[in-house]
């Protein structure tokens, strides 16, 4: 197949134009600029790449047109993120692709009523992020299901893997606080450690979106849950971190509002979102349709991010070797 991908340098793209190359797919990946995937690869070598400002090309109306104009048999969007640009999109690929896939997130739901939440329960997203990619993917599934580009939804989980800091026990993207649980020194939890955290590694996302791929009638017109098989509480996401450096783990706990006296105003808000949603997906409709299978579990994934950290010198584990799993 010709396929086109849209952000396909990221997190996720690392690990799925090796996968779409080896199976003997025609690959063209737009990115924003010369960037390199986190996951180096051979494969690389038989991509083309195209550099595209989208933001740019979306307020000018020409995105959607680029891209039809590749007539590709597939597009995989990565990076889109407001309804407007899906709707620009999956407009100018009418006729010109058979399928679109659409990458969203698990935070469409926003706070579920019952959990592990399902593709099909309740919306009520909130944020910027998601509510505006909550209203894409509504509108991408009304659109194919009305006869316009044939389209499905994957909707990742904590994305984690070598290369980037993977979302930490206390719902943040500080590298310290893995250091501090390596180190042996105290670490305070918002509330009671309770709120969950479903990680997956982009691997395993990868891996989704290639059985999407392959799968039409399976999945077009479908939403499903990409994430590890079981989702993490903070409490115990921090006992097994400790654990890995061969120590317990010294926690603390105070209310939100206390724990975000004295934490810098970004990292506040990035637990104040990942506690909020607590994050807790079913992945039974993407095992059942797509035989979606995650090799990693969320702290399989974590654990390799985390070696990558200490390799590259980005955590301080104060001389601790990162144990066995």
């Amino acid at each position: 197949m010709r396929i086109v991908i849209i952000g396909g340098t990221g997190h996720i793209g690392g690990y799925l134009v090796p996968r779409l190359v080896r199976r003997g797919h025609d690959l063209t990946v737009v990115t924003r600029g010369p960037s390199e995937p986190y996951h180096q690869d051979a494969a690389w070598q038989e991509v083309r790449r195209v550099h595209a400002d989208r933001d740019a090309e979306d307020a000018a109306g020409e995105f959607g047109k680029r891209i039809a104009a590749f007539e590709a048999d597939a597009v995989l969007d990565m990076v889109c993120f407001t309804p407007d640009s899906a709707r620009q999109l999956a407009g100018a690929l009418v006729g010109a692709t058979g399928h679109l896939l659409h990458c969203g997130t698990v935070w469409v739901h926003g706070t579920p009523v019952e959990v592990p939440v399902t593709e099909d329960a309740p919306r009520r997203p909130f944020g910027d992020y998601g509510v505006n990619k909550a209203a894409a993917e509504e509108y991408l599934l009304r659109q194919s299901a009305l006869g316009g580009t044939p389209t499905t939804v994957l909707h990742p989980g904590h994305i984690s893997g070598p290369g980037w800091v993977p979302v930490n026990p206390a719902g943040n993207f500080d590298p310290e606080v893995f250091g501090a649980l390596a180190r042996g020194e105290e670490v305070t939890l918002p509330n009671a450690g309770l709120e969950t955290l479903h990680h997956v590694h982009a691997d395993d996302v990868a891996q989704a979106f290639e059985l999407a791929l392959h799968d039409r009638t399976a999945s077009v017109g479908r939403a499903f849950h990409v994430c590890s098989r079981r989702a993490l509480t903070l409490r115990g996401y921090a006992e097994a971190v400790a654990g890995w450096f061969g120590g317990t783990a010294r926690l603390s706990f105070a209310p939100y509002p206390q724990w975000a006296v004295g934490v810098e105003e970004e990292t506040a808000r990035q637990t104040h979102a990942h506690i909020a949603h607590s994050t807790h997906a079913d992945i039974g409709q993407a095992r059942r349709l797509l035989g979606y299978t995650p090799r990693y579990s969320s702290l399989q994934a974590v654990r390799e991010a985390l070696a990558w950290l200490v390799a590259a010198g980005k955590v301080d584990t104060g001389g601790r070797p990162l144990g066995p799993a």
